[in-house]
């Protein structure tokens, strides 16, 4: 067998591998999520009762985690104005589930609280969430979001990362609205990833690999959602903020280890109602994206990267004469 056969074998194993890895996580969960919203909002009970019911069926923890998850993301909203009135304040449970709605610090604490209710170790970290391009310049002084890890074992290896504000939907990222839509990639999060998108204030929380640096997160590229189903690592430019001259190609790369297969990549550039949507010609190598782009006259723009139409990193593009 010559080594390039040994090549296309290799690849073809990974990517096999992959889709199986994606599709065993969704069968694991299958019985669990089909029941957790079978239930409905369970709109007359209290937390301790609903953690109960949520739960009863499921004697392994992780299945707990898993149900408890399921229910705050599929009944729960985030509270923008909350958010904005109050920064980042926990709200107490009782008042979340009278109005279903929470700031970030408010859902952590209660999946904790539920979590804790059926013996499942779990603790809030508070820290840092990079959301708009703006805040490659503007980093926020204070900690902006809350989230969750869940011990599930005695190693290292047994902490995961659970972010029930974001597996519940996403805000625009002047974070004025917020939009439903359960993602259950922030369940048990991949970890690389999750590191891209979240700082802990605590670094012991920093669980694999990251930047432990305030400044060197939010220089960053802005790492979107889509990002999970694409498996997006090892980006470049590494940088968030491009400054480049106009029609001076700027080269683009990432690693991708997810399982979906890629039917087109794109540019879009500017902001509001000046959007304009490049298409771009790209090469995949080993797993490795990449493309180039002349940025055709001066913009001062956000732009982001989509993969089949789905945005995947977000830049700050300055391109002059």
């Amino acid at each position: 067998m010559t080594l390039s056969s040994k090549k296309v074998l290799l690849i073809l194993f990974l990517f096999a591998s992959t889709k199986l890895i994606a599709q065993k996580r969704y069968e694991d969960f299958k019985v669990v999520d089909e029941y957790v919203k079978s239930l409905g909002a369970l709109d007359t009970l209290n937390m301790g009762t609903i953690s109960y019911i949520v739960t009863k069926k499921f004697p392994d923890s992780k299945d707990k985690a898993r149900a408890i998850f399921d229910w705050i993301a599929w009944n729960i909203s985030f509270d923008v104005k909350g958010a904005k009135k109050n920064g980042n304040e926990k709200n107490i449970a009782e008042d979340i589930l009278k109005f279903r709605k929470a700031t970030s610090a408010g859902y952590a604490a209660l999946f904790q609280d539920m979590c804790s209710v059926v013996k499942i170790r779990c603790l809030t970290v508070d820290g840092y969430l990079k959301n708009n391009v703006e805040q490659f310049t503007e980093k926020p002084e204070e900690f902006n979001h809350t989230w969750d890890v869940v011990q599930m074992g005695m190693s290292p290896e047994s902490w995961f990362y659970v972010d029930p504000t974001l597996g519940s939907g996403y805000t625009d990222e002047k974070v004025t609205v917020f939009t439903k839509q359960y993602n259950d990639a922030y369940f048990f999060a991949d970890r690389t990833i999750f590191n891209y998108q979240h700082l802990p204030d605590n670094h012991a929380w920093l669980l694999g690999p990251g930047t432990k640096s305030k400044s060197d997160f939010f220089s960053m590229p802005l790492v979107k959602n889509a990002a999970y189903e694409f498996g997006i690592s090892n980006f470049f430019p590494d940088n968030g903020y491009i400054k480049t001259t106009i029609n001076k190609t700027v080269q683009f790369s990432c690693k991708l280890s997810g399982n979906k297969g890629i039917d087109i990549v794109a540019l879009l550039i500017g902001e509001d109602k000046k959007k304009k949507t490049k298409t771009v010609d790209y090469t995949v190598t080993d797993g490795v994206l990449r493309f180039g782009y002349k940025f055709p006259e001066e913009i001062n723009y956000p732009v982001t990267v989509l993969i089949n139409n789905k945005p995947v990193l977000g830049y700050f593009v300055e391109a002059s004469e």
